[in-house]
């Protein structure tokens, strides 16, 4: 008997840059129905990128959901600036704005020129209790320690946030998605690097959801609201934000390196 094969178009694109093998890759995978959790993970972790977006068509608007190799996430930019720009680029659309539901609202993302604006929900960062397993990995002292999403770790100069090594076995276990460091800048507003080793992604190369918590963190400091911040990974990228009340415009480019097909077996073997 011939075995069942479902076949996935699977994009990876490269999101804040306007050039391959810079920015951050994701994976985007179009369902026409939700496949169960455990093989969602199975793909992420077979994709073996910080993040795969999973769509299925809701109307007129689009269910989507980000898996790292590891578990599911609340929310994450670059790999919704991946999913629009597939949508507009290869998927026929002609509107402007995409609307996605997701577990953190409804999230929109608007085409002008080759620049995608997503209007994310912002994180104000508090004050907070540092814990000790962060500084130990940290390793250095920190200016100032808030948290959103994310502890916020603010070091004295770009060139200590360039230059960082962390431990960052003492961060697995922190009771936060991760750490992001981060500096002013004398080119930009600020810079910043993200680890989520909680999440199987050591350094994540240009975090979109990080900028919901350094937005309002730099812009309060710099009493300013339309920010540019540089992520200083080894791909490295470049995020305009603009925070408008509780929500932060995020903007960048992005690019098409792969089109193929996921071959998944069907019945019990996935």
């Amino acid at each position: 008997m011939q075995q069942t094969v479902m076949e996935l178009p699977l994009y990876q694109v490269d999101a804040f840059t306007d050039t391959v093998f810079q920015g951050n890759p994701a994976a985007v995978v179009f369902l026409e129905y939700w496949l169960p959790d455990h093989v969602l993970r199975r793909i992420a972790n077979e994709n073996n990128l910080s993040e795969t977006a999973f769509l299925v068509v809701r109307e007129d608007d689009y269910e989507l959901r980000w898996f790292t190799p590891a578990d599911e996430v609340d929310l994450c930019g670059h790999a919704t600036m991946a999913a629009a720009h597939v949508l507009f680029e290869h998927g026929n659309v002609a509107r402007e704005t995409l609307r996605f539901h997701t577990r953190s609202g409804v999230l929109t993302v608007s085409r002008s020129g080759p620049h995608l604006a997503m209007d994310f929900p912002a994180s104000e960062p508090e004050a907070v209790s540092i814990p000790t397993a962060l500084l130990a990995g940290l390793g250095v002292s920190p200016v100032n320690v808030t948290a959103g999403f994310d502890f916020i770790v603010e070091l004295d100069s770009e060139q200590t946030v360039q230059t960082l090594k962390p431990n960052l076995g003492h961060w697995k276990h922190l009771d936060k998605r991760g750490v992001v460091v981060t500096a002013a800048s004398s080119e930009h507003d600020f810079v910043s690097r993200c680890f989520f080793p909680g999440l199987s992604v050591n350094e994540d190369p240009v975090t979109g959801s990080a900028h919901c918590e350094l937005a309002p963190y730099w812009a309060s400091k710099l009493d300013k609201p339309i920010l540019t911040g540089k992520q200083l990974s080894a791909r490295s990228g470049v995020v305009e934000c603009e925070l408008i009340g509780d929500r932060v415009m995020l903007k960048g480019q992005a690019v098409t390196y792969l089109i193929g097909k996921i071959y998944l077996p069907g019945g019990e073997k996935i």
